[in-house]
């Protein structure tokens, strides 16, 4: 909610009480003055978010507190009250920066509807603002593959729902594109959509990011700010790359997964909100879980729906397709006439593995476009890839495939050689793709196409994975000392069935000691034994 604080200026104390009730009914924090010099008072100690100002006051006019509040750097909406209402004082107040007018007598319903413009308003402003400092994603699914219209079949079922949905996909896949297209197919798509990108935030600051932050609550917080979680209420929030998120925030957005509320930064004051989310990440969840890297309630709580976007060597027939748009695109942008592609770039577009998937296919398009002349088709010494050779059997190539790993080193730029098979992705991850690798050719005298691969549905039932049979075990990741503090106090209590004076004998700390780690756990989404 973004309207909380309301300032009453009004020298009729039955009007001004009777606002008051009003208002705190609503959960409002409220105060109420009669005078000009109280309300300069407040306002210079405290932010407020609305004032309702009384026109004829005993000390001057309740317009002059229109230009003060006009200097602040977040100033209020300011309603004007008057029992001597006519339209040239409604005019001269609406130029002066007043957000509304409202002459007494006046009805209770008739503040409900001034209050709920009031928080649309302010809503709205501040989401503008957020969105203004944003760079957006824009554009649509391009693709005629089979795998690509699983995959739009798929959003066109589950972007009208509810549901939380978890897309998952190798770097430069295009996630995010998927997220524009459940949010631009969604009953939601005319509230705000709100990005977080959990990779590029500080572990310090991400918590005010998610969340908000009150005055004072840390240094130079100069002032209140709300969170992207309050900024998409009634909306929908893309929580990007979600599982780089510490542990600490991690149990934090558990609860507003669950509850849909929480407080700010330094405040106490429980939000309520209704957004829907959808994550992103390329990595494997469920492996992470396993290694303890990510809480499993979270991961349940996300993996609602889960959707894996096909790595782009997949997409059989898409390669060229793309390209010829994004060559459109970037000949508009940078003021060329490009006339296609030329056979031999051609080839070497569909013989290129493509290890950046579509992000390294537009970059790739973008540098071609400029070395192109104007008039010309791209060659295929403008792409920078080569064909392979028919003598020659083809060299490792760097593979990304699953979450991002290379597989193996690239003999170095513009290497367009097929790479070989990876290995077979693990089955049953947790509603991730189990699809079959696509067949690659290992050099043919004469071009040939490679077998199509297995087309597999973009949601998966989840089912435990199992370890490779001489699979050699990962090194343990070493736990911080307060991570491992937490866990031997929490087994404790559990031994003792909950009871807090054995255990904190046991532990040879103080009952008291024991509360206060007990209530940080709690706070942090633990489940605490014996409660």
């Amino acid at each position: 909610m973004s309207l909380e604080r309301i300032l009453i200026l009004d020298d009729e104390l039955v009007i001004r009480k009777a606002l008051e009730e009003q208002l705190r009914r609503k959960r409002f924090s409220v105060c109420s003055v009669g005078t000009l010099g109280e309300a300069d008072e407040h306002l210079s100690k405290d932010e407020y978010d609305l004032l309702f100002v009384d026109v004829h006051l005993p000390d001057g006019n309740g317009t002059e507190l229109l230009e003060r509040v006009s200097s602040m750097s977040n100033p209020p909406l300011v309603v004007i009250i008057t029992g001597y209402g006519t339209v040239e004082s409604a005019v001269k107040c609406m130029q002066s920066g007043a957000f509304d007018y409202i002459i007494k007598p006046f009805s209770s319903s008739q503040i409900d509807v001034l209050i709920k413009k009031a928080r649309d308003y302010r809503q709205l402003v501040k989401v503008n603002q957020f969105l203004a400092s944003e760079s957006t994603v824009s554009g649509e699914l391009i693709g005629k593959s089979g795998f690509v219209n699983q995959l739009k079949d798929v959003i066109r079922k589950v972007a009208p729902t509810e549901a939380t949905v978890l897309i998952c996909g190798e770097n430069g896949t295009g996630k995010e594109l998927v997220a524009n297209e459940l949010y631009r197919c969604s009953a939601r798509k005319s509230a705000p959509f709100i990005r977080v990108n959990c990779a590029a935030i500080s572990e310090s600051l991400i918590e005010s990011e998610f969340f908000g932050h009150e005055k004072g609550a840390y240094t130079g917080a100069t002032q209140r700010r709300e969170g992207r979680f309050e900024l998409a209420d009634g909306g929908t929030i893309l929580l990007d790359e979600i599982s780089e998120i510490s542990p600490k925030v991690q149990a934090k957005l558990l609860r507003v997964l669950q509850e849909r509320e929480f407080e700010r930064v330094g405040g106490n004051k429980t939000i309520k909100v209704d957004v829907r989310v959808i994550a992103t990440t390329n990595r494997n969840l469920a492996q992470s879980v396993e290694r303890g890297q990510f809480r499993q309630d979270l991961y349940y709580r996300l993996n609602v729906f889960p959707i894996q976007v096909p790595p782009l060597r997949d997409r059989e027939g898409d390669v060229v397709l793309l390209a010829k748009t994004f060559s459109q695109n970037f000949g508009r942008k940078h003021g060329k006439q490009i006339k296609g592609f030329s056979e031999d770039a051609i080839v070497a577009l569909e013989r290129h593995s493509w290890p950046g998937n579509v992000r390294e296919l537009q970059n790739t398009i973008e540098r071609a476009v400029i070395l192109a002349e104007s008039g010309q088709p791209i060659a295929q010494a403008h792409l920078g890839l080569f064909a392979m050779p028919t003598n020659v059997s083809a060299p490792p190539v760097a593979h990304a495939h699953a979450y991002g790993h290379a597989e193996a080193a690239s003999p170095g730029y513009g290497a367009g050689y097929p790479a070989p098979p990876p290995p077979p992705p693990p089955h049953g991850n947790g509603g991730y793709y189990d699809a079959p690798p696509p067949a690659y050719p290992q050099a043919p005298a004469a071009p040939s196409m490679p077998e199509p691969a297995a087309m597999p549905s973009p949601v998966a039932p989840p089912v435990r994975e199992e370890p490779p049979a001489k699979a050699p075990a990962e090194p343990a990741t070493p736990l911080p000392l307060e991570e491992i503090e937490k866990k031997h106090i929490l087994s404790t209590l559990e031994s003792t069935e909950g009871n807090r004076t054995q255990a904190a004998k046991l532990l040879g700390i103080s009952i008291r000691t024991l509360r206060n780690k007990i209530s940080a756990y709690r706070e942090d989404g633990e489940f605490i034994p014996g409660e």
